[in-house]
């Protein structure tokens, strides 16, 4: 037996193997408790309370602040868990000392004077009476910025000095949630039956979907790997492979723009995929862990959606809400009045896609000049409207066009009521719904309408499964190419390609996209038939989905997944605005790591070594 801090074979012989085994496990497990070195601190700051007062303790950590009192000095030492105010009162113990110095302080545990305790920190009511001072971390050079209010300084130095900017407690603390949060995802997906699995970071490059991140290989000359913009074909093999349920925290990697709510570069997602398993079934699944999850982290006082959560089709979510994020916390629905328009004699409207909007609000004349000053900033030339008098007349610049023998229509068609102003949108059907969107969303802030202190949730679904390529002036898949048509086979041999819809959904909160998912493709022959539409002929699929094509031709499931982001939940669980405030180490907004210098350039020997020749 190998020596095991100091007790040797010797030691163990007499009590047979047995018992030393025994031994070994309760003493590496007993009170599954682990003992560190005190050589730095006694314990962290959020573990001393006024049990402590008279203790000759170590506290380590950096220093916040430091105050001369004349005779007597005060440092207030903070590390991951709190702050501690130290009192020096040998004042030559403070000589040399900077703010963020990293300090390990020896001292008495005192209880404050009534008139110096801080409410604002759980140890606001003892100090550390100095006796000694370890100085483990020298700060060299001036600070780039004040850590207490780094948020307040430009990102690009922020993310430059991102080590310092997380020793802010705001920026620290979204870190911490980050991880509480990723830790209690597991825990449901696993008490859910789901088994962890990591996938492949070196993979194929895909032809559909965003720009990959390729890798040049030095064994394969001029060949190529690619970070996976997501797990799809390789859970979509385990499902083949007899796995049941499967989940993973899945870095994914697109070589995208930056948006506020996603970065550029990597992101995660909480992946998973199910075999023998409905679009109903992956609602239930998304329902239980996004339901748990909000309600466990949500701030305090805020509502959460209970399952099942409202399913709206692609279709009615772009007609009702001008988008297909939609935020259920707005109240304004859109309307068609298409038809209405055409029989009235307001000629701007007529060939048109006319849409509408009504709100009930006392709007002056400043806030309609506002809400058309926004109008002209996206694009429309104009926005027409109506309000409701309270004769049940209309008073506004299109009223004159609409003859009197319809206005009833109108207001049954948009159910207007006494005080309401009704907008009107018109343009082509894409610009109409875009602009119909716009100002949905625009009228909902100028108002104050969205439902407060609350996430609502829903499905989007049936999502077309092709669409025209304008640039490419060809038929191509609209999201996931791997998704299963409605009317399988059937459909594509027989149906418009740009009529089908496919069994695809997104999960939508508060007008953020958390999720995008689908019911596979399972079924060989419509894979082939799918591909073909878009272009793709058998060997091409072969050549770029070649595990894929073979494994379904032996005996694949049907199943179905989908996989919320990371990120964007976290982003929505702090109330940040920008996503980078909730990722450790992130990039800017142009994909570089501004702290450790990527991207970078690379030796001529290593350009060699992969076989690379960069063009002048």
């Amino acid at each position: 037996m190998a020596n095991l801090g100091g007790t040797t074979e010797a030691v163990f012989r007499p009590i047979g193997l047995k018992a030393a085994i025994f031994f070994i496990k309760y003493t590496l497990t007993k009170e599954n408790s682990m003992e560190f070195s005190t050589n730095y601190r006694t314990k962290p700051m959020n573990e001393f309370s006024e049990a402590d007062i008279n203790s000759t303790v170590k506290i380590a950590g950096w220093v916040e602040n430091i105050r001369d009192h004349g005779g007597v000095s005060f440092i207030d030492l903070r590390d991951m868990y709190g702050v501690m105010q130290v009192v020096m009162r040998d004042t030559t113990l403070l000589d040399g000392i900077n703010k963020e110095d990293c300090l390990s302080i020896e001292g008495i545990v005192e209880k404050r004077d009534e008139d110096t305790i801080n409410p604002k920190i759980a140890t606001g009511t003892i100090e550390v009476e100095a006796k000694s001072v370890t100085t483990l971390g020298k700060v060299r050079q001036p600070l780039p910025f004040e850590i207490q209010t780094s948020k307040e300084i430009r990102e690009d130095k922020r993310l430059q000095y991102r080590f310092l900017d997380l020793r802010n407690e705001k920026v620290k603390d979204n870190i911490i949630f980050r991880s509480k949060v990723i830790a209690y995802l597991r825990q449901v997906m696993s008490e859910m039956g789901f088994l962890e699995m990591q996938t492949p970071i070196l993979c194929a490059s895909s032809p559909e979907g965003a720009r990959d991140y390729v890798v040049p290989s030095r064994v394969h000359k001029g060949k190529f790997y690619a970070l996976p913009q997501a797990p799809q074909q390789y859970k979509q093999l385990l499902m083949v492979s007899g796995i049941d349920k499967y989940f993973q925290v899945a870095p994914c990697f697109r070589d995208e723009d930056a948006r506020a709510d996603r970065s550029p570069g990597e992101f995660y997602q909480l992946d998973f995929e199910m075999a023998f398993a409905t679009q109903e079934d992956v609602f239930k699944v998304g329902e239980e862990v996004l339901t748990k999850t909000f309600e466990k982290f949500a701030p305090k006082g805020y509502s959460v959606t209970k399952a099942p959560y409202p399913v709206i089709s692609y279709k009615e979510s772009m007609l009702k809400y001008g988008t297909d994020k939609p935020d259920l916390r707005n109240p304004l629905e859109i309307v068609d009045v298409t038809e209405f328009f055409q029989r009235c004699t307001f000629k701007p409207f007529h060939g048109q896609t006319v849409r509408a909007i009504k709100v009930h609000a006392d709007i002056s004349k400043g806030k309609h000049e506002k809400l058309l000053k926004f109008a002209q900033s996206i694009g429309m030339g104009g926005l027409g409207y109506l309000l409701v008098q309270e004769d049940k007349t209309y008073k506004g610049p299109i009223d004159k066009f609409i003859p009197d023998d319809m206005k009833e229509e109108l207001a049954q068609i948009a159910s207007l009521e006494i005080g309401d102003t009704i907008f009107f949108i018109a343009d082509n059907e894409a610009k109409a719904c875009e602009y119909a969107g716009q100002i949905r969303t625009k009228l909902g802030e100028m108002f104050d309408l969205l439902e407060k202190n609350a996430y609502r949730f829903c499905f989007i679904n049936d999502f077309p499964m092709f669409e025209y390529k304008e640039e490419e002036k060809k038929i191509g898949f609209t999201h996931n190419p791997f998704s299963m048509p409605q009317g399988g086979l059937e459909a594509l041999e027989n149906e418009d390609p740009l009529s089908i819809l496919a069994y695809q959904y997104d999960i939508v909160c508060n007008g953020v996209e958390l999720s995008s998912g689908a019911v596979r493709n399972h079924d060989i022959d419509i894979m082939k038939k799918a591909f073909e539409i878009a272009g793709y002929d058998e060997e091409v699929l072969k050549e770029k989905f070649g595990a894929l094509y073979t494994a379904f031709q032996f005996g694949a499931p049907p199943h179905a997944g989908m996989a919320p982001g990371i990120d964007r939940m976290i982003m929505l669980l702090r109330n940040e605005d920008n996503i980078r405030e909730i990722i450790a180490f992130p990039m800017d907004g142009k994909a570089q790591d501004l702290m450790c210098g990527a991207p970078n350039e690379i030796t001529e020997q290593q350009l060699r070594e992969v076989h690379i020749k960069l063009r002048k």
